[in-house]
């Protein structure tokens, strides 16, 4: 699908010039030859240059300039236009902020087939904002979004069968949809299949190694719920052999926005020895620089 890989190239700021400054005569000449074809009319020249203005590429960043450009394109019905347009008027960014016109581009967008533009559209009627809220709709455009691999409306859609959100109740399509987007990486969902282990279900027989196999791959992307049950299995020994300087670690790292983490860690460490105590603590330190470098990593490949 065009909109979704142009929204991700959007992201990785890959459209529409260059970074480094070698390649800035490159972005300038491009830009010339977006502007030149998007004033004869050119829809896709015309959404291309308001990427331009929208991330400064090529020329001086200006959020009013690529709205515009953005509305010649979405007015001929360009899709990537469409949705940036919907963006900009949901973020109030070079135009006015209007949740409700924000929500009249991305339909246009979703009912060309766009997965990013279904799932905010999905999103928006699942909290009212800019419409009415409508679960039946919400699902509706989840699972159109969904199947286009979208990962987060594939953890949407999960939930939603996982708790009975506007649709029967189904631990089955929920561990599908959940797996789904488990497996692209979404630590959410990693979460929740975690979880979904450690405790079975009518679908999923419990099994805590595999329980923490989906823990650690949600631990290690920051994700605090996953490290603090992560600690637990530890502390326990269930999934894993019993190791105290590993629960400790993971509990401290969860610990920062966990009063009730923090209290289990400060309850173990009475079973430790100093050695052990200071084992885990540079373990946490290990452990947090690892995520963040992890994390930065990630970031770097969506700016």
């Amino acid at each position: 699908m065009k909109t979704y890989l142009a929204s991700l190239l959007l992201a990785a700021g890959l459209l529409c010039g260059c970074d480094h400054a070698e390649q800035s005569d490159a972005a300038r000449k491009q830009f010339r030859e977006y502007k030149t074809k998007a004033e004869q009319g050119a829809v896709d020249a015309q959404y291309m240059l308001g990427v331009c203005y929208y991330k400064g590429q090529g020329v001086k960043k200006d959020y009013a300039e690529g709205v515009k450009w953005f509305r010649k394109a979405a007015e001929q019905g360009d899709a990537d236009a469409q949705y940036m347009l919907g963006r900009c008027y949901n973020e109030g960014t070079g135009v006015e902020e209007n949740s409700t016109e924000g929500v009249k581009w991305w339909r246009k967008a979703a009912e060309q087939g766009a997965a990013d533009a279904q799932f905010n559209l999905a999103y928006c009627y699942r909290n009212g904002a800019g419409t009415e809220k409508n679960y039946t709709e919400a699902l509706k455009w989840f699972r159109k979004a969904a199947e286009q691999g979208a990962v987060d409306a594939q953890y949407m859609l999960g939930i939603a069968y996982t708790y009975g959100e506007s649709v029967e109740k189904n631990d089955a399509e929920a561990v599908k949809w959940l797996r789904k987007a488990a497996e692209q990486g979404y630590a959410n969902a990693q979460g929740v299949l975690g979880s979904m282990y450690y405790h079975g279900s009518t679908v999923v027989e419990q099994n805590y190694a595999e329980a923490v196999k989906w823990w650690r791959k949600a631990a290690e992307q920051g994700y605090a719920s996953a490290q603090d049950d992560l600690g637990i299995c530890y502390a326990n020994g269930d999934g894993v052999e019993k190791d105290y300087v590993e629960a400790y670690a993971w509990y401290s790292l969860a610990s920062t926005t966990n009063k009730e983490t923090a209290e289990a860690r400060d309850l173990i460490e009475k079973k430790m020895s100093p050695q052990q105590i200071a084992d885990a603590q540079n373990r946490a330190k290990e452990l947090q620089a690892q995520i963040k470098a992890k994390l930065k990593y990630s970031t770097s490949r969506t700016q």
